[in-house]
């Protein structure tokens, strides 16, 4: 059984709703899963655990949270290499550059992303919640 982590940050919900729908994709799928807040996990956790996906919202200009969640996943980072990892998160206004960024310096530091990573445009329609069914699915 894969010992999966969902660590995110959301101001509004819809990161969090995103979240839900991971979840209930790695259990379906035959996952553990942890749930946490950005705030309540750090570099020494990620090593009890097979797998994490990583939501945060496109804050300001198209940055990730910064007083929180960019800080975590900082720490987090190096920690990440031979996961399985995804991101997700929602924005409201822009075209997704803050995940494109995201996914670079991912790659910049050697973790493989395990598939595409899942955007909403504010809370998640139904082609976005069954994507990130799919998202938490592809951690197992």
């Amino acid at each position: 059984m894969s010992n999966t982590a969902i660590v995110f940050w959301s101001s509004t919900g819809n990161t969090e709703a995103m979240a839900d729908a991971v979840k209930a994709g790695a259990r379906e799928a035959g996952a553990e899963v942890s749930v946490f807040a950005a705030s309540d996990f750090s570099a020494d956790m990620a090593a009890d655990f097979d797998a994490i996906a990583f939501g945060c919202p496109a804050m300001g200009d198209e940055v990730l949270e910064e007083d929180e969640f960019q800080p975590m996943f900082d720490e987090v980072l190096p920690a990440l290499k031979g996961k399985k990892v995804v991101l997700f998160g929602s924005y409201g206004w822009g075209d997704g550059q803050w995940m494109r960024d995201w996914e670079q310096t991912c790659k910049e530091s050697g973790v493989e992303l395990a598939c595409d990573s899942v955007i909403a445009n504010e809370y998640p329609d139904e082609e976005a919640a069954a994507a990130c069914k799919a998202l938490g699915a592809a951690l197992v």
